[in-house]
Parts: C-alpha cells; sequence; structure tokens
C-alpha cells in the first residue's frame, strides 16, 4: 500500500497547488503515473473526497480523471453514510482494520490518496507500507503538516530517491522497525 504528498521544504503539505504550480514536470507525472499503475483501490478521507466527487466526474479527459473516476474508493468518515456514489464506499468501522483486511482480500493495488490526516494515522498505524513525499523548492509561511507537533518520534527508512529537472526531491519512505 503506497500514499503519495507533495511537500514544501518546511514541511507543509496543505495547498501543494500554492507551491507546485511551477515545479512540476514531466517526471513528476511520469513517475505518479507509474505508482499509479495496478492500483485498483484508493482510500481517502472525507474532506478530499468531498472535493474530488464534485471536480473529477466532469474532468475525465484529464490523465488522472481518467485513473480516479472509474477507480473504487474508500472513504474514511465518520458522517458519510450509505451510498455516496462515485464507485464510492464509506469507511464505517475502524479506519486501520479496514484497511488492513482491503489490503488482505484479493485484488491490485492500493493507493492512500489523502487528506492529511488519513495519511498521518494510517502511516503511523503501520498499514501504508511506503511514503513518498515530493519536496518542491518552496518554503510556505504557514499550513499543515503531514508530522506535526502531534507526531511522537518516529524513525523512518528511505527507500527511493529522485531529483527532477524540476528541482524536486521525490523521497519515498517505510517505517523503520
Amino acid at each position: 500500500m503506497t500514499a503519495h504528498l507533495f511537500s514544501s521544504v518546511n514541511g507543509v503539505n496543505e495547498s501543494p497547488h500554492l507551491f507546485q504550480f511551477d515545479a512540476f514536470g514531466q517526471e513528476e507525472g511520469a513517475a505518479m503515473g507509474k505508482a499509479l499503475e495496478g492500483v485498483t483501490d484508493v482510500v481517502m478521507g472525507r474532506k478530499l473526497w468531498a472535493e474530488w466527487s464534485t471536480y473529477w466526474p466532469g474532468n475525465s479527459g484529464d490523465g488522472f480523471g481518467e485513473f480516479i473516476n472509474p477507480v473504487r474508493k474508500h472513504v474514511i468518515s465518520s458522517t458519510l453514510r450509505g451510498d455516496v456514489g462515485w464507485n464510492s464506499i464509506v469507511i464505517e468501522d475502524d479506519p486501520i482494520e479496514y484497511v488492513q483486511a482491503l489490503a488482505a482480500s484479493e485484488g491490485g493495488g492500493i493507493t492512500v490518496a489523502g487528506g492529511i490526516e488519513t495519511v498521518r494515522s494510517l502511516f503511523l498505524g503501520g498499514v501504508i507500507d511506503t511514503l513518498t513525499l515530493t519536496m518542491h523548492p518552496a518554503a510556505t509561511g504557514e499550513g499543515r503538516r503531514l508530522f506535526d507537533d502531534t507526531v511522537p518520534l518516529t524513525r523512518l527508512r528511505l527507500v527511493d530517491s529522485q531529483i527532477t529537472p524540476a528541482g524536486n526531491a521525490m523521497l519515498t519512505y517505510s517505517l523503520r522497525s
């Protein structure tokens, strides 16, 4: 199971469109496309699902739209219930147990799209195998961070790294045992 977030050099992950717009090139797109090969299920939080479910169905001609629209989506929410459409299933039980069961079932790859709290809880909960942070060469003064003050000391192991011509560092980590 994988996850991918964009980050500023000072660790801000919130609103990446504000700092990545001029530093996202073909290499970043190709790496993201490769990471999504074989993915049949996407886990996401309710806020991200609410944003994407109103935008992506009308933008199916985009490469990411062609991926995200038909894929099964599993939405972590304490407020959504029942059939929410857009090929989505609401996770009403413990998210870590649900995702562990999903990973153990027969199927394709699973990725966690976000948001920040969703990725944090599933990564620290040990269900995300690898986390890729694409660090953009920009600092932003404020915004939410994946590893904020609530996260205890957590040791990571660098699994892969790539520097792109746009100056981004694509760093892939796993939890260190």
